[in-house]
């Protein structure tokens, strides 16, 4: 198929501004499209020619065992849980070098408790943990050590997931509920961290709404089951914010001051495709924009389906390419993904964080896989021990 790359003349802006670690802004020209069903060159990246790579394993006690699953990082500390799509209630506090510091449990049913822990966010400013709790639609405020100070519902009609820390004052929130209704409404707000009242409703123009949803029914046990795609439509990006609709041809960015600037555009135009190719943002960098496409199909006899395509533009190049990420710290360049079933991170410079279990690095070990601080953690690790972070910063 014709392949089709464009920087577009009709918005020039520059970012500039410094964040976490005093990581520059990349400058832009403006925004790029990008034709979803078009064939592209194959590239491969090694992670740590754009990225600086950290491994912390996490210390492993009978108080501290935990699967991982990074909920946040800030300056000092590591937020981890133990499941991902269920609870215990377990929130576990670890310093920047992976010794653990606390652990949390406030689920229950009274009043100062979560019923479910969806995601927890650190907010360093004013010392407090926000416990998403999506089964009761609120929001749970903690101190560092547990104690309860406040709790607030979430938007009437919202389910608010993601949910990010904005600023001193405010979270930046995902409404994930509104994909899976057929009435077309606003999905990004900004909220209070007092009181959950709307500071601002961030509204993304479309045509017709679109949904990342596949449902199907069987009416003879009168059973609906539905599943999604599943990627990240609220993306941290030095600072400023990328912002994705369904229904929406434009990724946009917005910054603190909530203007909107198309950012990525997608061609051809969602609103004429049947069935639906997404375009979804992932890790960006000051030469590379990770993007990943996902064709809405997906077959629930064998549950399998919404088939992937990773897409990377090269801004130096000025062309998109189908990638691969190699981790050269495994002497067979083990694969990173860049865009789905990562953790993204809005703070102290770093991009993203994966889990690499204990069992996996053992064995790569003993194989002859590993190399340097990667190889020397593994050898201190048991088959018992808490799962190692790979954090990867930006270059500085």
């Amino acid at each position: 198929m014709k392949r089709s790359t464009t920087i577009s003349a009709a918005i020039l802006f520059v970012m500039s501004g410094f964040i976490g670690c005093n990581q520059p802004k990349p400058k832009s020209e403006g925004f790029i499209t990008v034709d979803v069903t078009a064939t592209y060159p194959k590239k491969e990246l090694i992670l740590q020619d754009f990225m600086d790579v950290e491994y912390i394993p996490l210390e492993s006690t009978d108080s501290f065992i935990t699967m991982a699953h990074v909920q946040d990082i800030g300056e000092d500390v590591i937020i981890v849980r133990n499941r991902n799509r269920s609870s215990d209630g377990n929130i576990f506090i670890f310093d920047k070098k992976g010794k653990g510091l606390r652990k949390i449990n406030r689920q229950g049913a009274g009043g100062e408790e979560y019923t479910f822990l969806l995601k927890v966010i650190l907010d360093e400013d004013n010392n407090e943990l926000f416990v998403n709790d999506h089964r009761a639609s609120k929001m749970s405020v903690y101190d560092l050590f547990g104690q309860f100070k406040r709790c607030f519902k979430h938007k009437e009609g919202c389910i608010f997931d993601p949910v990010y820390n904005f600023d001193k004052n405010n979270l930046i929130c995902l409404d994930y509920i509104s994909d899976f209704e057929e009435e077309p409404k606003n999905r990004f707000f900004i909220v209070s961290k007092q009181d959950g009242r709307i500071t601002k409703e961030i509204q993304i123009p479309y045509e017709v709404k679109k949904s990342t949803v596949l449902t199907v029914t069987d009416e003879a046990k009168g059973v609906t089951i539905s599943n999604a795609t599943r990627n990240e439509e609220l993306i941290p990006y030095f600072g400023d914010w990328l912002l994705v609709d369904p229904s929406s041809d434009t990724i946009y960015k917005s910054a603190p001051d909530f203007s909107l600037t198309p950012f990525v555009v997608r061609t051809p135009s969602i609103q004429s495709m049947s069935p639906d190719i997404f375009l979804f943002p992932g890790v960006f960098t000051d030469r590379y924009y990770f993007l990943q496409t996902v064709k809405k199909e997906y077959d629930f006899t064998t549950n399998s389906g919404f088939p992937r395509t990773d897409l990377v533009y090269d801004q130096q190049e000025k062309a998109i390419y189908e990638y691969t990420v190699l981790n050269a710290d495994f002497s067979t360049k083990k694969l990173v993904n860049m865009v789905y079933e990562i953790t993204l991170i809005n703070d102290d410079g770093i991009a993203f964080v994966q889990r690499l279990e204990a069992p996996d690095l053992i064995e790569a070990n003993e194989n002859g896989e590993l190399k340097g601080k990667l190889k020397e953690i593994a050898s201190t690790l048991d088959e018992e021990s808490n799962p190692v972070l790979m954090l990867a910063r930006y270059k500085k």
